[in-house]
């Protein structure tokens, strides 16, 4: 059977070609971008591990290194250029033989320091006063590629002396460089690490796998359900159901290793402009894409596999019995009670939206996810109900003969209509939902700031500020004169207020400071002084990711009923500079700030999303991006793959309608409408369902104001479906050649 399964496939004539080479080549995409989702998730994961090395800490190198070998004196830092984020690790070996990091020969001395070779360009391209006169010393050579999570990381390795670096808040001694992703939370590794990436790499990995199974078995079941008929016959004359399921698992398994290989071929062709797409919001490094040993064997093995399992699934009618072809009937109509789990998971997330129940942790998290997961299976059993009442609506209100025909035809069968873009149902629902969420949270921070002098506006702040353990050595006692006019004296800056430390522990402990009023009126940005105030009481006036409770530049703090003199006795909890706004002053006020109070922290923006949380916002934003285009992509060469199929079943009848006058673009209207109306409207359902639960999640556990997202997200929607309607398109030709009137003819 094996051999007879072989001649019909291949010496079956020009058609039966055809249709291996339809089949193939759906299998090919299908294939191709399956590869190409396993190697950027294999990408993310070699940048993860060059950059882990930067998340060293004195708990994870306890197990790398014994006490009686010297250690390295180690402090991780965040800088900032513009949007850029600068890992900054200051050391001081206290002996020789101290851990060395990689991509440098050996540790630098007091004096020295080693650079990326983008941040290398960096320096040389802008002023050293926005920049270079940050880091003391001189250069010594560049970081190794083994150390950069991606050709543009932005990172600098500074040498110290041992005493200097053991009284600086955040200081550890380590025995060891880390080797491994740590697991954590607030991992700095260039492009984050921890649980918080797994989560939004398995995300973006099922929301894009999802799709491309569909269309894989898609594609292997176009040939088995043309051949139907032919297999009916066979059993009409004496064919066993098994040999039958024999010939067709040889049929898919033909096509689908064509289609394996091609979509290999596609991926290594193609490989080198991938890695310009933002798969983690930085660049890959040459070689990033690669591809494991377990990922070849699951795509060369379970890619045929799937074939042959779905091509025996579309087959079914036919082992019901020889004459199951002529028997169709139409299936039942979906019942409205499919969208009740739909509406329950909505439900739910309205229900913590009213009773204002923060989620953070313990159960209520689990019934949120509860909540999610009932809208995910509400979607897909809700598919079909609403492409039966989208089909119903389009035939009742039909002004014209194509869209009354694709009306009822997807009112024949809805369910298999909707199954060819199933998988769109996931992909869409958890990009619109992570892009509404995403653009409500950035365009909350950037507001806080807007009209006003936040966006101007830097703080440096001390150990003091934030933390309660901060040691006596750590503190700042006063700023310096010389320092303070050295900073009004930088050009762009407008005002300089110092923010001193409050007496009261309890008051220290959460994050309170003491500031004049005569400095504090010249920036606005972290508040105001009441009517008659000298001394006010200053609160936490940065904004938090998940907070936003209130914005500083409104704020009026209360008055401290101390006087001015005995506040400058105070150590010094913050410096805050209000500049003009423009790039290159608040680069220089960056810089000047550093230089006076060096390894006591990086500035940040007042009112503004921290580096590294803005780099991770921007690395989900360019996934999710890139999941929408692709997954719209897919869906459409799965209705393609469809379309190929529906063709070959009706086109008899088509060719009759042909014969009686109906011009040939009436039946590219009926084939356009067929497909393009499942959809859309699986599409758009999808993006109100996401958005709303963002927008309920966003309100009830983080207290942000929705925000629709911006012309980006809809351009690339449009793209999408764009790019969805020419594929769709593209089967207009074979519609033409197989509609011809030779296939009227009774026989």
């Amino acid at each position: 059977m094996i051999r007879l399964g072989l001649r019909l496939t291949l010496g079956s004539g020009r058609e039966a070609a055809l249709r291996v080479l339809v089949v193939a080549a759906a299998v090919a995409l299908g294939v191709g971008l399956l590869l190409i989702a396993l190697a950027g998730v294999n990408g993310l994961n070699a940048q993860t591990a060059r950059g882990a090395w930067l998340d060293t800490s004195a708990q994870a190198s306890a197990s790398t290194s014994g006490r009686s070998t010297p250690r390295l004196w180690w402090l991780l830092s965040v800088d900032q250029f513009g949007s850029q984020a600068i890992d900054r690790v200051d050391v001081a070996a206290t002996g020789p033989g101290a851990p060395l990091p990689p991509g440098i020969p050996h540790l630098p001395g007091p004096g020295e320091f080693y650079a990326s070779p983008a941040l290398t360009n960096l320096l040389r391209s802008v002023p050293a006063s926005e920049l270079r006169d940050r880091y003391p010393g001189r250069q010594i050579g560049t970081i190794g590629a083994a150390a950069l999570p991606s050709p543009s990381s932005l990172i600098i390795v500074i040498g110290h002396q041992p005493r200097q670096l053991p009284h600086v808040p955040g200081a550890v001694e380590v025995g060891g460089i880390q080797r491994t992703p740590a697991n954590c939370y607030t991992c700095r590794s260039g492009v984050g690490s921890g649980p918080v990436l797994q989560w939004i790499l398995a995300g973006g990995a099922v929301a894009l796998l999802l799709p491309v199974l569909i269309l894989i078995a898609t594609a292997s079941r176009l040939s088995a359900a043309r051949r139907e008929e032919r297999f009916a016959a066979m059993r009409l004359v004496g064919a066993t159901p098994r040999q039958i399921s024999v010939i067709s698992a040889v049929e898919a398994t033909v096509a689908a290793v064509a289609g394996v290989g091609v979509g290999f071929a596609l991926f290594f062709l193609f490989r080198p402009l991938l890695y310009h797409v933002p798969f983690t919001g930085a660049p890959l490094a040459q070689g990033d894409l690669s591809l494991g040993w377990t990922d070849v064997v699951l795509v060369v093995i379970g890619v045929p596999v799937a074939a042959v399992v779905s091509a025996r699934l579309a087959l079914r009618r036919v082992q019901i019995s020889p004459l199951g072809v002529s028997r169709r009937a139409s299936s039942a109509p979906p019942r409205i009670f499919r969208i009740i789990p739909l509406l329950a998971g909505i439900a739910v997330l309205a229900y913590f939206d009213a009773a204002g129940k923060p989620g953070a942790i313990g159960g209520q998290l689990l019934e949120l996810l509860v909540g999610f997961a009932l809208i995910v299976v509400g979607l897909v059993l809700a598919g079909p109900w609403f492409t039966t009442a989208g089909s119903r609506l389009m035939a009742n209100r039909a002004s014209r003969p194509a869209t009354l025909i694709a009306g009822r035809r997807l009112l024949d069968n809805p369910k298999a209509a909707f199954r060819f873009i199933s998988g769109l149902v996931l992909a869409l629902f958890v990009t619109s939902a992570a892009i509404g969420a995403l653009s409500s949270t950035v365009a909350t921070a950037a507001s806080s700031g807007e009209g006003s002098a936040g966006k101007a506006t830097l703080a440096d702040l001390f150990c003091s500020f934030s933390t309660s353990n901060c040691p006596p050595s750590a503190e700042v006692p006063s700023v310096p004169a010389h320092a303070l006019a050295s900073l009004r004296a930088t050009p762009g800056v407008r005002a300089v207020t110092v923010v001193q430390q409050s007496p009261s522990s309890a008051q220290q402990m959460n994050g309170f400071g003491l500031v004049a009023c005569d400095q504090l009126v010249k920036t606005p940005a972290i508040g105001k002084c009441a009517p008659g105030t000298t001394v006010a009481t200053t609160g936490y006036f940065l904004s938090n990711l998940l907070g936003h409770n209130s914005h500083a530049s409104s704020t009026i703090w209360p008055s401290a009923h101390l006087s001015v003199a005995d506040i400058t006795k105070l150590p010094v909890d913050a410096v805050v500079v209000a500049t003009d706004g423009s790039s290159g002053s608040l680069e220089r006020a960056r810089t000047s700030l550093e230089r006076a109070f060096p390894l006591q922290g990086t500035p940040v923006g007042v009112e503004a999303l921290d580096p590294p949380t803005g780099r991770l916002l921007t690395m989900v934003q360019d996934m999710t991006d890139v999941v929408i285009v692709a997954s719209l992509i897919i869906a459409a060469c799965s209705l393609a793959v469809n379309i190929a199929a529906g063709l070959g079943e009706r086109k008899r009848p088509f060719s009759l309608l042909r014969l009686t006058g109906v011009p040939t673009a009436v039946l590219h209207r009926v084939v356009a409408l067929e497909s393009a109306m499942p959809l859309f409207l699986v599409a758009a359902v999808s993006i109100v369902v996401g958005l709303v639960s963002a927008a309920l999640y966003l309100h009830s556990q983080a207290g942000i104001a929705f925000r629709i997202p911006g012309i980006a997200f809809w351009a690339t929607v449009l793209g999408g479906l764009a790019a969805s309607l020419a594929i769709i398109a593209s089967t207009f030709p074979l519609l033409n050649r197989i509609t011809g009137p030779e296939v009227a003819r009774n026989e």
